[in-house]
């Protein structure tokens, strides 16, 4: 195991909106109480990079974490990470299943985005091993 980095944030989204958390609930369908639970397994976890803000903010476009759809934001730059490649976060091992496709809904937050991140928004997982993963947890790409 190698570790890269750790967990900056985490966010979900029930029923009642987007919401932030210290800790979050997997299992093999996906993060516990989000909507997107059980529905496409290889796209449960999205995970995006603060440099993707970083990015976003020396264009000038002032965002506040999580309005990427990120479930998990972390102090690493996984997008070059290929999809098989699995990580190990708190008890959790996730399997890099995609590349986050281009979201219109971004458009929204500023007519910029899409074509700013198309490259660098995030990378979807699908859970392998089941269990939490909370705020400063490490990260570990599993060799």
């Amino acid at each position: 195991m190698t570790k890269v980095g750790n967990v900056s944030s985490l966010f979900y989204t029930p029923p009642s909106g987007r919401t932030s958390s210290t800790t979050l609930r997997f299992d093999k369908k996906g993060i516990v109480e989000d909507k997107h639970y059980d529905t496409k397994l290889e796209r449960s976890v999205l995970i995006a990079s603060l440099e993707s803000y970083d990015l976003v903010r020396n264009h000038g476009i002032d965002v506040e974490y999580g309005v990427l759809g990120e479930n998990l934001l972390i102090n690493y730059n996984p997008y070059h990470l290929e999809a098989g490649t699995r990580l190990n976060i708190g008890n959790v091992t996730l399997e890099i299943s995609q590349h986050c496709t281009l979201c219109k809904s971004l458009t929204k937050v500023d007519s910029m985005l899409p074509k700013l991140l198309k490259d660098d928004r995030g990378i979807f997982a699908k859970v392998i091993k089941p269990g939490h993963i909370s705020e400063g947890d490490d990260i570990y790409i599993l060799e």
